[in-house]
């Protein structure tokens, strides 16, 4: 591979896995917030 191609390929991975850790983080933040909502009695039927 080219050094063009490897650092592209780099940067990619990087925009991956940033990506990846946002969401995973987001996801967790809402199932937190739900946990509370639950314990506070604020629950859907």
């Amino acid at each position: 591979m080219t050094r063009a191609t490897t650092e592209t390929l780099r940067r990619l991975a990087w925009l991956l896995g940033i990506w990846t850790a946002s969401v995973l983080t987001l996801a967790g933040f809402a199932w937190l917030l739900r946990q509370f909502m639950s314990a506070a009695g604020l629950t859907t039927p």
